[in-house]
């Protein structure tokens, strides 16, 4: 069905009878500039003094473009039929590490090293894929954590912006308490029984304006679970002069609180040395149970304003080309031309 969004602006409607009614109506003499060509601009015929054939058509142009721009006005829309959402399902908070140290090349695929990240890419939005019916949100956080997706049931755009993260927008640091205490500010609405984060890094809290225990407390006093993951390998060869060196490359992995985030609040903390092992880490998360909620409604919506618009534009357009002044040059240019061509002057 069609709605009007704002149906108050029809009361404009009959404004220009109450200016006509209401407005003493505009003569030559009293005007301060005298127009020689006063009686065409007023749509009267010159030598009949009654209104033209041209003059209605003007007129009829004038209400509907009136009558047009009201109903754009009042933003008509279309109201598609209701669409039922999935009743089952949990409502799910992604938070990513994506500083500095996450572009790391110590994950081998297919016999290549590349970034942590973009395993994580790979493997979280395949995790995306697979949670029909949940609620997914995106965090995203470096030195500072921001939301990059609230809950929504369109995963393909959870995963979209997940895949065109670029490495450190957020900064070189590490925020892990500013990123589990945004996701409990937007989970705080959902049922309770259903608030659960999962949260990924491969280093230790170094800034931020909450610490990670503190905001792992505030979480379970909210019911929010949270499941962490650290990730990064143990080791990785750096070539040297003479001989390869083997470093650690999760040396500044802070293991010791995400297992405390994970006590607290119920939840489980889990090690990914490699992609094979946080591809099976995301497989046991993936068997939660899902939480039956409310039945909830979506009916799609389709604005309709700009039909009314363009039918305004459009007789606007046709007001132009027939105002008496330019038909009157069109037909003073005409005449000149057919004079010419009589007398045998060329045309100009």
């Amino acid at each position: 069905m069609i709605e009007l969004l704002w149906p108050l602006a029809l009361l404009a409607l009959p404004l220009p009878l109450l200016v006509y009614w209401l407005l003493p109506v505009a003569r030559q003499e009293d005007a301060a500039l005298q127009a020689p060509f006063f009686r065409i601009a007023a749509q009267y015929d010159v030598q009949t003094g009654q209104p033209s054939h041209t003059s209605m058509l003007r007129r009829l142009l004038m209400v509907l473009i009136w009558l047009a721009l009201i109903i754009s006005a009042a933003r008509p829309q279309y109201i598609g039929e209701p669409v039922q959402l999935p009743t089952n399902g949990r409502d799910l908070m992604l938070a990513v590490d994506i500083s500095g140290s996450m572009g790391t090349e110590d994950m081998e695929v297919g016999n290549t090293l590349v970034s942590r990240l973009l395993v994580v890419k790979a493997v979280v939005g395949d995790f995306v894929e697979r949670r029909v019916g949940d609620r997914l949100g995106l965090i995203l956080f470096g030195s500072k954590a921001y939301l990059q997706t609230p809950l929504t049931f369109d995963r393909k755009t959870v995963r979209t912006l997940l895949m065109e993260t670029p490495l450190g927008i957020a900064g070189g640091k590490t925020a892990i308490g500013d990123a589990i205490g945004l996701a409990v500010k937007r989970l705080q609405s959902r049922p309770a029984d259903s608030r659960v984060l999962i949260l990924l890094t491969d280093g230790q809290n170094n800034i931020g304006e909450v610490t990670p225990l503190q905001a792992a407390k505030i979480a379970a006093q909210e019911g929010v679970k949270i499941y962490t993951i650290g990730f990064g390998a143990e080791e990785m060869q750096i070539p040297g002069l003479l001989f390869n060196r083997t470093v650690n490359p999760s040396s500044e992995l802070d293991s010791q609180t995400l297992i405390e985030i994970a006590e607290l609040t119920g939840g489980i903390y889990q090690r990914a040395r490699s992609a094979a092992e946080l591809q099976a880490i995301y497989t046991v998360l993936d068997e939660l149970e899902p939480i039956e909620q409310d039945q909830e409604t979506f009916r799609p919506v389709m604005s309709l304003f700009y039909w009314p618009l363009a039918l305004a534009l459009l007789a606007s357009a046709l007001l132009i080309v027939t105002h008496p002044v330019m038909l009157s040059g069109w037909q003073s240019l005409f005449r000149r031309g057919l004079d010419g061509g009589a007398n045998g002057e060329p045309n100009r």
